[in-house]
Parts: structure tokens; sequence; C-alpha cells
């Protein structure tokens, strides 16, 4: 019982400190819009737009944690199948994305990475990945593919092609075992 009281408690300190990071971001973008009506002159796109980018992850954040929805990253240098993964996850109710290059992972968001790309991973984004605790998948069935996988920690290790309800079960396992 303790531990749910704790991760409830979790749970809305991450909420709370995404809603103050959110508040903050759109009074900068507030405050831009208004110096430069003042000024009588444009505002600086580039930053209104960051601020935008940053407000939308914001709110995804405290959806995730408010709503529970699965964030889900698939990272394939095949851009395609990456797609049509991260839409087949899409309408089996997760927040899934797609990238041919390894990202910094948002909040809670599960990692589904191609393990050829694995190799081509920069120190920190190895570091990375194996603190996630990737679902790895892969055409490769040989020792030293599933030796790469053991070492950036893989959760799960499937073999393409992947059925979206297998790919699905192995989310939801690492979803059920926190990094």
């Amino acid at each position: 019982m303790a531990t749910g009281s704790s991760s409830s408690a979790d749970t809305r300190a991450e909420v709370a400190g995404a809603l103050h990071r959110l508040r903050s971001t759109l009074a900068r973008v507030r405050a831009e819009l208004e110096l430069a009506d003042a000024d009588h002159k444009p505002p600086r796109t580039d930053h209104l737009l960051d601020d935008i980018r940053s407000a939308l992850e914001l709110i995804g954040v405290i959806e995730s944690l408010t709503l529970d929805i699965v964030r889900v990253l698939v990272v394939d240098d095949d851009e395609r199948l990456g797609e049509l993964t991260a839409r087949g996850l899409r309408r089996m109710g997760f927040d899934a994305d797609t990238a041919v290059r390894m990202r910094t992972l948002l909040p809670r968001e599960i990692l589904v990475l191609d393990l050829s790309l694995a190799r081509s991973l920069s120190p920190d984004e190895r570091e990375a990945a194996r603190r996630s605790r990737p679902i790895v998948l892969t055409g490769a069935v040989d020792a030293a593919s599933r030796a790469l996988a053991d070492e950036i920690d893989a959760s799960d290790y499937l073999v393409k092609p992947v059925d979206t309800d297998v790919l699905a079960a192995a989310i939801n396992r690492r979803r059920a075992r926190p990094s």
C-alpha cells in the first residue's frame, strides 16, 4: 500500500513540476509578444517556436502522467518501417513517435530500438538507451546481436517482422517494470 501512495505522490510531484515549467514557458511567450507589441516590432519567431515546442512537450508529459497515456519512441533506420510501426501502435492507443536517430527521451517514454542502430550510438546515447531498457527489434538472431542487446540492457528482443500485438505486449511488460 505504501508503494502506491509513494508512487501517487511521485506522480503528483512530476505533474506539479511539469505544470510549473509549462506556466513559465507560456509566460515567456506572453512577455515576448507583449514586448514586440510595445516596441511595434515583429516578435522573435525562433524564440516563440522553441517555447511552443516546449509547451507542447510539457502538455504531453502532463497527459502521460494524468491520463495514463503510454509514450513510445520507435527508432529505426528504415524511416518507412518506423512510421508504419508507430502508426500501428497509435491505432492501439499508444502515443507513438518515430525517428531515424536516437533523440532525448521524454519522461516515461518507452524506447523501441532497431538493434542495427545500437552500434552507431554515441557513448551518451548508448547510456541513455541502456538506462531506458529498450525493446529491441532486429532481423538478426545471431549470438553477437543477442550480446549487444544484453549490453544495452534490452527488456525484450523481438525478431522482425514483429506483429503489432506482440510489440504492444512487450511495451506493456516494459511499462509494468519501470527502470
